[in-house]
C-alpha cells in the first residue's frame, strides 16, 4: 500500500487533488529550464537520452493523476453522497453529529475507502446502572460519578437499584448537584429482592451482589442498552468510548464483558479450590455492556436462573455473587458475549495479575478496585492508579456542572432559578447577600453509617448542630456529653470532607455511635449558610422533639435524659412549647466540667463560668432570668423580648430558620421571634444548663465588625424579615417592629 491517509469529505480531497496537480507542473518547469540552460552542455555529455526518459515518465504521472482525479472524483461523490442520506436518517433529536471520517488507502493504484467508526452523537444519553446500598456504598459511589463526569460530553442518566438509605441519600445528592443533561433514577430493591434472596451467597456484598441478574426485569421496557459499573470503580477516560462498542455486538452478542485477570476460575489459587463453570479465564463483572433488548428477548431471567439451580446443586453456594452465575451462563452460551479490551477493567486485587493487561498507563480506560483492601493492594503503577483516584476523591464536584454545548435540551440551572437570579438588582448594595440565598447547596446526607432505634414513649429528642472544618474537634466531646441522637450538618469542601471521614473512622468514640447523622452541606458561595445548615440538620432528624444548640456548647452530663423526662411532663405534645436550656460560658481552654447545677453556681460565684454573652450581648439571654434560675426548682415561665436567642427544645415540626440571613448576625433571633409568634410558652428548665467553650472568632464574625456594608445590609434584611412577619402573622406581629425601635 503506497499511501495512507484519513481525510475528512470536501476539504481534505481538495487539497490532496491540488498536490496532485501541483507535482507534474513542478517537474515540467524543471526540465524546460534544464533543456534551455544547459541544451548545449547536455548535448555535448550525452544526457539526450535521459531527458528522454524523463519527459516519458512525467507523461506517465499526468496519466496516472487523471486515473487519480477520476477515482477521487466519484470516491468523494458516493461518500459525500452516503454522508447526506445518514444525515437525512438521523433521529433528529441527536443534534450536533460529527462529520464522518474516512480511510483512504491506495494500493497498486485502487483507492480503498473504509468508514471509519464515528463518534457517539453528543446529545445522545448514555444510561448507566448501579447497584448501590447502603450509606457506605453511597459515599463510594460518588468517586466513580465525579470521574465518570469529568471526561463526559453526553448527557448521562444514572440508574440505580438501591434501598430505602441509598435512595434517600443520592435522590436528594443529585437533586441538588444540578449537573446539566442528568437525570437519575431508583429502582427499589425490595420489590425484587425475592427473585435473588434464595440464592446462597458467600460474597461481602450479600444479596446486593446478586442484583445485577434483574436489570432487564427492573430498567424501562423501551431501554435498549445500559452500561452498568460496580461502585468502586474510576474512569480514566470519556464514557461514550465505551458506549461505542455496543456497536460491535452483533448478531447473539448481547453482553460485554473483560476477562478475568485472575486465575480464580482456572482453580489453581489453591488446593482443593473449586469455582464456578467459566469460559476459559472466566469475565470479570464490574464493567458490564448489557444489551437489553436482545437479553429480554432470549428470555435472560429465565436462563440465568435454571443454570444458576443447576449449579446450585453441586456448588451449594456462590463466591463471587453475580459474577459466578454469569459466567455460568456464558459457559453454557459462549456466543452471548462479547470479549472487551482489558483496559476497560484493570482489576485491582490480591489475586489478579493487571500489569499483563496494559502494555502504557495511557491505555488504561477503567480501574477497578475489586479488592477489600482497595487502595492498599499491589501493583506496578499503584501510585499512579491511587493518585487518580485520590484526585477524583477530593475533587470539588461543582465544577463538574458543565454545559454541553450544542445540546439545547439541557439547560445548567431550572428556568424558575434562573429567573430569580435574572430578576436580582446588580446594583444593589446588598446583592451578593441576596444572590446567596438562591445558590443551591450540593448536600449528602449520612455520610457515615447511621441507625436509629425508634423511642416508644414518645418523648424523644435529638441534638441539632452545624459546624465548619475549624469546629471539628468539637464532635467527639459533644458526643460525650450528649447520649442521644444527633444531626450534625457540616459545611465543607470535597476535601475537607476526605479530612472529616479519616478523622471519624480512626475515633473510637465516633465509630461506636451509629445514632449521629453526618450531612454534609459542600462549600459554595461567600458566605457561611448558618440557617440553611440548621435546616438541614433539622429535616433529617428521626425524633418528635429537637433540641436546637450550636457546636460551640457543651450539654451538660445526662440532659439527654433529663430533656426526655421534661418533655413527659411538659405535655409538650398537646402543646406548643419551648423549653429553654440555660446558657452559660467559660474563658478557660482547660475545664472541670461541672457534674450538677451547685457545682456550675459555685464556678459562677469563684468567676470561672459566666452567663452567656454577659459582657456583650445580654440582650440575647436576659430574658432567661439567671437570678430566678440560681434558685429555681421547677420551671418557670419567661417572656419573649426583643433580641431574645436562647436555645431551645421544640416540637420537630417547629418552623425552620429564616435562610435569608447568613454568616453572623440575626440568624437564631428570627427564629425565635417567629416561634414566638406562633404562640409557643417559653419555659425555662431549672436544673438544665450548657456551656460555651472557647475558640477563635469566626470568619463571618471578623467581616461582621470590619465591613460597613456588612452590618449595613443585615439591618436592611433584618427590616424585610420584620415586614413579612407583619404579613404572616398580622397585628400580633406589630410588637417585633415597635419593640425594636
Amino acid at each position: 500500500m503506497r499511501g495512507h491517509v484519513m481525510f475528512r469529505p470536501r476539504k481534505k480531497y481538495i487539497f490532496l487533488l491540488l498536490v496532485l496537480m501541483l507535482v507534474p507542473l513542478i517537474i515540467l518547469t524543471y526540465l524546460s529550464v534544464m533543456h534551455d540552460d544547459n541544451f548545449n552542455r547536455n548535448s555535448l555529455m550525452g544526457f539526450n537520452n535521459r531527458e528522454a526518459a524523463l519527459a516519458e515518465r512525467v507523461r506517465e504521472v499526468e496519466d496516472e493523476n487523471q486515473m487519480l482525479r477520476r477515482q477521487l472524483s466519484l470516491s468523494q461523490y458516493q461518500l459525500q453522497q452516503s454522508y447526506q442520506n445518514n444525515i437525512q436518517g438521523m433521529d433528529p433529536r441527536n443534534e450536533g453529529t460529527d462529520d464522518k471520517e474516512v480511510e483512504i488507502g491506495i494500493n497498486n493504484g485502487t483507492i480503498i475507502c473504509t468508514n471509519v467508526e464515528e463518534n457517539v452523537p453528543k446529545c445522545e444519553v448514555i444510561h448507566v446502572a448501579i447497584v448501590c446500598a447502603g450509606y457506605n456504598a453511597s459515599r463510594e459511589v460518588i468517586t466513580l460519578i465525579k470521574s465518570v463526569l469529568f471526561y463526559r460530553k453526553n448527557p448521562i442518566h444514572l440508574h440505580f437499584l438501591a434501598d430505602k438509605p441509598g435512595q434517600l441519600t443520592l435522590s436528594t445528592l443529585f437533586d441538588t448537584w444540578d449537573i446539566t443533561g442528568g437525570k437519575f433514577y431508583f429502582y427499589n430493591f425490595l420489590l425484587i429482592q425475592d427473585d435473588v434472596s434464595w440464592i446462597p451467597n458467600k460474597h461481602y456484598s450479600g444479596v446486593y451482589g446478586l442484583m445485577k441478574l434483574l436489570l432487564t426485569k427492573v430498567l424501562p421496557k423501551d431501554m435498549d442498552k445500559v452500561i452498568v459499573l460496580d461502585t468502586d470503580v474510576t474512569f480514566a477516560t470519556d464514557i461514550a468510548e465505551l458506549w461505542k462498542i455496543f456497536r460491535k455486538l452483533k448478531n447473539k452478542k448481547a453482553i460485554g464483558l473483560v476477562e478475568n485477570q485472575s486465575d480464580w476460575y482456572l482453580g489453581t489459587l489453591w488446593r482443593k479450590h473449586k469455582p464456578w463453570p467459566a469460559l476459559g479465564r472466566g469475565f470479570n463483572t464490574g464493567v458490564i455492556l448489557l444489551d437489553v433488548k436482545k437479553l429480554r428477548k432470549m428470555k435472560w431471567m429465565q436462563m440465568w436462573r435454571l443454570t444458576a439451580e443447576r449449579e446450585l446443586m453441586s456448588m451449594l453456594s456462590t463466591s463471587l455473587a453475580d459474577q459466578d452465575i454469569f459466567n455460568a451462563v456464558i459457559k453454557q452460551h459462549p456466543d452471548i458475549v462479547h470479549q472487551l479490551p482489558c483496559a476497560w477493567n484493570v482489576q485491582l486485587s490480591e489475586n489478579t495479575r493487571s500489569e499483563t493487561c496494559y502494555t502504557e498507563i495511557s491505555d488504561i480506560k477503567v480501574i477497578h478496585w475489586n479488592s477489600p483492601q482497595k487502595l492498599r493492594v499491589k501493583n506496578n503503577h499503584i501510585e499512579f492508579f491511587r493518585n487518580l483516584y485520590l484526585t477524583f476523591l477530593e475533587y470539588d464536584g461543582n465544577l463538574l456542572k458543565r454545559e454541553l454545548f450544542g445540546c439545547q435540551a439541557y439547560q445548567h440551572k431550572p428556568k424558575e432559578v434562573v429567573k430569580e437570579i435574572t430578576e436580582l438588582d446588580e446594583d444593589d448594595q446588598c446583592y451578593e447577600f441576596r444572590r446567596e440565598k438562591l445558590l443551591t447547596h450540593r448536600i449528602h446526607l449520612y455520610y457515615l453509617d447511621y441507625q436509629y432505634i425508634q423511642d416508644l414513649d414518645g418523648t424523644d429528642v435529638t441534638l441539632v448542630a452545624q459546624l465548619s472544618m475549624d469546629r471539628l474537634q468539637m464532635i467527639e466531646s459533644i458526643c460525650n456529653h450528649w447520649l442521644g441522637p444527633i444531626s450534625f450538618a457540616l459545611y465543607m469542601s470535597d476535601a475537607e470532607v476526605q479530612q472529616f471521614l479519616r478523622y471519624a473512622l480512626s475515633s473510637d468514640i465516633l465509630m461506636k455511635r451509629k445514632n449521629v447523622g453526618y450531612h454534609i452541606v459542600y462549600k459554595d458561595g461567600q458566605f457561611y449558610p448558618v440557617n440553611f445548615l440548621r435546616n438541614v440538620a433539622m429535616k433529617q432528624v428521626n425524633t418528635p422533639y429537637v433540641y436546637l444548640s450550636d457546636i460551640d456548647f457543651l450539654p451538660m452530663y445526662g440532659l439527654y435524659e433529663y430533656l426526655k423526662k421534661a418533655i413527659g411532663m411538659m405535655d409538650m405534645s398537646k402543646a406548643n412549647k419551648a423549653l429553654i436550656v440555660p446558657a452559660f460560658e467559660t474563658l478557660r481552654y482547660r475545664l472541670t466540667f461541672p457534674k450538677s447545677k451547685a457545682e456550675l453556681l459555685t464556678m459562677l460565684d469563684m468567676g470561672s463560668l459566666y452567663t452567656f454573652r454577659y459582657h456583650v450581648w445580654q440582650k440575647g439571654h436576659s430574658p432567661t432570668n439567671f437570678a430566678k434560675w440560681r434558685t429555681a426548682t421547677t420551671p418557670y415561665k419567661v417572656q419573649w423580648e426583643s433580641d431574645f436567642e436562647p436555645y431551645v427544645v421544640v416540637k420537630k415540626d417547629s418552623p425552620l430558620y429564616d435562610t435569608r440571613f447568613v454568616g453572623f448576625g440575626w440568624n437564631k433571633v428570627s427564629h425565635i421571634m417567629e416561634i414566638d409568634a406562633l404562640g409557643y410558652e417559653f419555659i425555662v428548665l431549672p436544673n438544665a444548663f450548657m456551656i460555651h467553650m472557647p475558640h477563635a472568632p469566626s470568619f463571618d464574625i471578623a467581616k461582621f465588625t470590619s465591613n460597613k456594608n456588612y452590618c449595613l445590609c443585615l439591618k436592611i434584611l433584618k427590616t424585610e424579615f420584620q415586614k413579612d412577619m407583619s404579613k404572616r402573622y398580622g397585628f400580633k406581629a406589630l410588637k417585633y417592629v415597635s419593640m425594636d425601635k
